[in-house]
């Protein structure tokens, strides 16, 4: 696809699993806001394909539990889109990490495309553009697309409103398991594993958050697995694969009608910025903070009018 054609309808009917190269214009030309890129996402086709978000704190072994649930899906012949999203490079803005050094026995799969994306600064540490790229690779025809990212806090919450089933990815040594609790991980969650299985302490750990999972210490009304894993060993995998192709995808539940608000709320707010320029409103925050009177609340509600 030719991201200055003005054909963005054709565009989106030539996108197929095998046409990874269509596929990778048609992400730089939704990342970039090409002419047109918002006629290919009105042509999206339908899709039945499911999202599976993986967060975690960084050294919990996501890619690795990635780089082997890639496994178990294309021996269950299965067709997989996966998403990396990376911290920017403060230098560049690209991401830091490259698809050809993470998951690297996949990227010339036939039935595997692997995209990194930085995160560009979003506060959530998701892309920007994460709600329309990822319904981009659904619309082709894979049957997963997982979106791998760095839990910071926000992002946990970000990619479960994104995300049809939610994995957060915890080590034993990951610290007090009531604090994880506090952070909101247990209301974003559909399946925990905790990696790395094989470390000291693990089955404590385990049965710490068995505990907290228990009617009586939690008023989450749906059941939240947990999984033991040794990612790198592919220890646990099966079993994690198993519990993400029974999950029942109820699109009429209340939980993918918060998740469907979630996303349109993010495109109409989107659609709002996307006429802001940053490198403006700097120059004119400059001059306007030597103002005696300068209020920050008022600078932004006119700028935003």
């Amino acid at each position: 696809m030719n991201p200055s054609s003005n054909s963005s309808t054709e565009a989106a009917d030539s996108l197929t699993p095998a046409n990874f190269r269509s596929l990778a214009r048609s992400i730089s030309f939704i990342e970039n806001e090409s002419n047109n890129y918002e006629e290919l996402l009105l042509n999206l086709k339908p899709s039945s394909a499911k999202i599976i978000g993986v967060t975690g704190a960084p050294g919990a072994g996501k890619s690795s539990l990635v780089d082997a649930l890639i496994g178990e899906m294309i021996s269950d012949k299965k067709k997989v889109g996966v998403i990396c999203v990376d911290p920017s490079s403060p230098f560049n803005k690209g991401a830091l990490l490259g698809d050809r050094i993470r998951m690297s026995q996949w990227y010339n799969h036939p039935d595997v495309f692997i995209r990194s994306l930085a995160s560009k600064g979003s506060l959530g540490g998701l892309h920007p553009k994460i709600i329309e790229i990822s319904d981009l690779m659904k619309s082709v025809g894979f049957d997963y697309v997982i979106i791998e990212t760095v839990g910071v806090g926000q992002s946990e919450v970000d990619i479960a409103a994104l995300a049809d089933i939610t994995i957060v990815m915890l080590v034993p040594e990951g610290g007090d398991i009531i604090q994880n609790m506090k952070a909101g991980l247990m209301e974003v969650a559909d399946i925990f594993v905790i990696n790395k299985f094989d470390r000291p302490g693990a089955q404590n750990f385990y049965n710490s958050l068995k505990q907290m999972l228990s009617p009586a210490f939690n008023k989450v009304s749906r059941q939240i697995s947990i999984i033991k894993t040794i990612a790198f060993e592919k220890q646990g995998i099966p079993e994690l694969y198993k519990k993400i192709d029974e999950w029942k995808f109820d699109n009429q539940s209340e939980q993918k009608i918060n998740l469907l608000t979630e996303k349109i709320w993010a495109l109409i707010v989107n659609e709002k910025m996307k006429n802001v320029d940053k490198g403006k409103m700097k120059t004119e925050i400059e001059k306007a903070v030597l103002e005696r009177d300068f209020n920050i609340y008022s600078f932004a509600k006119r700028y935003a009018n």
